[in-house]
C-alpha cells in the first residue's frame, strides 16, 4: 500500500503526533519532523542512518520567524533574505538557546531557510513549530526529487510522503553562514556563487568538511549511487578504458555516439545549466536501476549551477 498522500491535513496530524513525514520543496524531499520534539530529530536520524554530528536545516513558513530561531542578525543575512526567500538558500547563524542542540550537532549556530514550494508553506502555516527536513534518503544515497524516490527509500520505515510532485531546482540549497561577519559558501547549490555575490560582493567558497562540520552537506561522500560513479571531462575517450563493462552516461548537452553504451541520459539538450540540475537526481536514479557496472558522468561548465552540479558528481564519485 502506498505512502504518498496529497492530504496536508494527514500530515499535519502526524507531526503534530512526533511521527515524521517526507515533505516537497523546490529542491529536494526532505524528511521532516517537529524541531522541538526529541523523538521526532531522532527518528530522523535514525531513519536516515545519518551521522548525529552532522547538524539539520530548520524550515520555517515567514522570515517573521527567523528572531525565534537566530539571534544577531546581522545586515549581510538580512540582505540575503530579503533576496533569496522563499528560495533554495539556507543561512547558518546564532541559534536562540531554544533551539535543541540534537538539531545544531552541539554547535551554537543553527541553518535556516524558507522553502519555496506552496504545498510545504501551506504545510508549515498549519503547524505551531518549525520543521527540520534533511533530504528524505539514506545516508550518502541520490537525494530523491519525485514522491516515488522517497516512497522506494523508505516505503516500510515512515507513515507518509506529502506528495508535491516533481522538485523544481533539483538540488539542495545552497548554504551560506557568517565567519567574522564574512559570508562564507558551506555547500554549493541551487543558488548560484555568481547571485550571492550579486548581493554580497566576493563571496569565500568552504564547501568540504568531515569532522564536524559547519553546516549539512559538507561531507565529501554524498549524493551517490549504488553504482560506481567516475567523472569525466570526455566520455567519448573515458569509455575506451571500459568497453568490456556495462556502461551508462549522463552527458550534459550532446549525445556520445559510441556502441558501448549500454544507457545513456541527456540532462539538457537545449545546454540548459538549470534544467540540468533539476534533471540531474531523478537521472541517477534511473541509471542506477539499471544494474550497471558503471556510470559515467559528464564534467559541467564551471559556472552558474554547473559548478554546484560538478560538486554533486565529485561527491557521487566518492563510492
Amino acid at each position: 500500500m502506498s505512502i504518498i498522500s496529497k492530504d496536508i491535513s494527514k500530515a499535519v496530524s502526524l507531526l503534530n503526533e512526533e511521527e515524521i513525514v517526507a515533505i516537497p520543496t523546490e529542491t529536494v524531499y526532505g524528511l521532516a519532523g517537529n524541531i522541538y520534539s526529541e523523538k521526532a530529530i531522532k527518528a530522523i536520524f535514525e531513519t536516515k542512518q545519518r551521522p548525529f554530528f552532522n547538524p539539520l536545516i530548520v524550515h520555517i513558513s515567514s522570515v517573521n520567524y527567523l528572531s525565534t530561531i537566530a539571534e544577531d542578525i546581522s545586515e549581510k543575512a538580512n540582505n540575503l533574505a530579503e533576496a533569496f526567500w522563499p528560495g533554495p538558500l539556507t543561512m547558518v547563524l546564532k541559534k536562540k538557546n531554544t533551539i535543541p542542540e540534537l538539531i545544531t550537532a552541539g554547535k551554537d549556530t543553527v541553518a535556516i531557510r524558507i522553502p519555496n514550494h506552496p504545498v510545504t508553506l501551506e504545510l508549515l502555516d498549519q503547524l505551531d513549530f518549525p520543521l527540520a527536513a534533511p533530504s528524505a534518503n539514506p545516508f550518502s544515497s541520490i537525494s530523491p526529487t519525485t514522491a516515488q524516490h522517497v516512497e522506494d527509500y523508505f516505503g516500510g520505515k515512515i507513515k507518509m510522503v506529502l506528495d508535491g510532485g516533481a522538485c523544481r531546482s533539483g538540488i539542495e540549497s545552497t548554504i551560506v553562514g557568517f565567519e567574522n561577519d564574512e559570508p562564507i559558501i558551506y555547500r554549493l547549490g541551487s543558488t548560484s556563487v555568481e547571485a550571492i555575490e550579486n548581493v554580497l560582493g566576493k563571496i569565500q567558497i568552504k564547501n568540504r568538511k568531515n569532522n564536524q562540520p559547519d553546516a549539512p552537506g559538507m561531507l565529501s561522500k554524498h549524493y551517490a549511487p549504488k553504482c560506481k560513479l567516475i567523472l569525466s571531462e570526455d566520455i567519448s575517450e573515458t569509455l575506451q578504458n571500459y568497453k568490456k563493462q556495462k556502461t551508462g552516461v549522463l552527458a550534459f548537452q550532446n549525445k556520445i555516439i559510441d556502441r558501448h553504451i549500454f544507457s545513456q541520459i541527456i540532462l539538457s539538450e537545449n545546454g540548459n545549466l538549470e534544467e540540468a540540475a533539476t534533471n540531474l537526481y531523478d537521472a541517477m536514479h534511473q541509471l542506477d536501476k539499471q544494474d550497471l557496472d558503471l556510470i559515467i558522468a559528464e564534467k559541467f561548465p564551471d559556472y552558474g549551477l554547473g559548478k554546484s552540479i560538478n560538486d554533486r558528481l565529485e561527491r557521487a564519485t566518492k563510492n
